[in-house]
């Protein structure tokens, strides 16, 4: 089997592999860098155009979020006959998020924020929306190539990420044996406020590859998620008593519709006021709708619990509507969970962050020099500190609290070892994570099971498995 990474290696973006196995040609993820625009945002499909005798015959996505699904319309527009997996929670967010995007690119194009033209429209996400299949948890269905003389199947499980996340088990014959492959996709082991935890397979399997977002972060193996719930909720309450605002970036998927849960139950224990409001905007909305309707066919741990059973209020869109809600206190939770610049939370951010009043709660991943990582850093610093959330705005005053809360949907670098002691495989290849956090995690597998062959694949890099 030949094994090629088609994204970025050196940081979390597209997350994108290409397989070889046989004659069958399969995608794992199509997904799409955040911070990047046009086709720097994109995996390198030209390594597949760039070798004739590689087809493409399947695209298995693992889940939702931008930087694994983001390039779908452009990977059916270039290879129209490729079969597209997914599970149908997937899908259907795939049918919010892809035109989302397409619409995105059109009005920062129009606006003057870039030059560069828009990769698809909605008409390609409609266009390819209709080639998605989705398949249940743990039912074994056929992804062989066209020319393929052996037969390859495929098996999801479910991840613990987000909903419809997944991990993908690949069985296929090789040499007259029986070879198995699973990719953990983005993996959480613990339960979170509405999801699961993770459901591996109970077999061992040849090769792994395994995500590696957390291998640089020593704090998340030492933190329980009861501690952090515990702590973020005494510290909402200090917040809210002084009359503060807290601002909570958040991940339109995922990690808002978790937090919201999470606030309800602060709520109904008398940690924070009752009537305290709360705001939500944009995608997370059309998001939470879809968490609703799904939680009697995806895993929950309380198919009861309905995200628009909590109270919360649209965010004003006038600046004049807005100013008046950051004069007392309130809960934001609301996009971008890096704080991206031009998103909902960055522009908030810029408003509140020199009131020491208010608050800024990060609940999620902060890649290195995102303006999130930038308010983390600055934190760190004694005295007066100023911070750069947006370069056309500059450095302002940082005066408010800030802190981070670790509600990762990904498993932490110690629960990621388990794996490999879960699954015992004779390869592990790591993707998706920074280069240190790669690095920790090779050298701790190569300490711990001298005897597993552990690969850290650069860009491009092809890899006979």
């Amino acid at each position: 089997m030949l094994f090629t990474t088609l994204g970025e290696t050196e940081e979390i973006g597209a997350s994108c592999h290409y397989l070889l196995m046989d004659e069958t040609g399969i995608l794992l993820d199509a997904g799409a860098d955040p911070e990047k625009e046009g086709l720097d945002s994109m995996p390198d499909l030209e390594v597949i155009a760039d070798h004739p005798d590689w087809p493409l015959d399947h695209v298995v996505v693992s889940h939702a979020h931008h930087d694994h699904l983001g390039a779908l319309p452009l990977v059916t527009k270039t290879f129209p006959h490729a079969h597209i997996h997914m599970s149908a929670a997937t899908r259907q967010l795939a049918d919010i998020l892809l035109p989302a995007s397409a619409r995105l690119q059109r009005r920062k194009l129009k606006e003057g924020s870039t030059t560069v033209n828009p990769l698809f429209d909605e008409d390609d996400v409609e266009a390819s929306s209709y080639v998605y299949q989705a398949h249940p948890l743990e039912e074994e269905f056929d992804i062989s190539g066209l020319n393929a003389l052996y037969d390859v199947t495929a098996e999801f499980f479910d991840a613990g990420h987000v909903l419809g996340s997944l991990g993908v088990m690949l069985r296929w014959e090789e040499g007259g044996k029986l070879r198995k492959l699973f990719y953990t996709g983005d993996t959480g082991s613990r339960n979170q406020t509405i999801i699961p935890g993770a459901a591996y397979p109970d077999e061992k399997v040849d090769i792994l590859l395994l995500e590696s977002t957390l291998g640089a972060d020593p704090i998340a193996e030492t933190v329980t998620r009861r501690s952090e719930e515990k702590r973020l909720g005494e510290e909402m309450a200090k917040v809210l008593k002084r009359g503060g605002t807290i601002l909570m970036p958040v991940f339109a998927l995922g990690r808002g519709q978790e937090m919201i849960a999470l606030i309800d139950r602060y709520k109904r224990r008398g940690i924070i006021p009752e009537d305290v409001p709360v705001y939500t905007a944009g995608m997370m909305r059309a998001i939470a709708d879809l968490y609703d309707k799904t939680r009697l066919n995806t895993p929950r741990l309380n198919d009861e619990f309905q995200v628009y059973g909590v109270s919360q209020q649209r965010l004003p869109r006038s600046q004049s509507a807005l100013n008046e809600v950051l004069k007392k206190p309130g809960i934001m939770a609301v996009g971008s969970g890096m704080m991206f610049e031009r998103t909902i939370s960055n522009k908030i951010a810029q408003q509140l962050i020199g009131n020491p009043k208010n608050a800024v709660f990060l609940v999620g991943f902060a890649r290195e020099d995102s303006p999130a990582d930038r308010l983390l850093q600055a934190k760190e610093m004694e005295g007066d500190v100023d911070v750069v959330l947006s370069n056309a705005k500059g450095p302002q005053p940082m005066r408010c609290t800030v802190d981070r809360f670790r509600f990762s949907g990904h498993s932490n670098r110690r629960e990621l070892l388990k794996l490999v002691e879960h699954f015992e495989p004779e390869k592990v290849v790591l993707v998706h994570g920074e280069a240190k956090a790669k690095e920790w995690m090779a050298d701790n597998i190569r300490y711990f099971h001298p005897d597993v062959e552990v690969h850290v694949p650069a860009e491009g890099e092809t890899l006979e498995l």
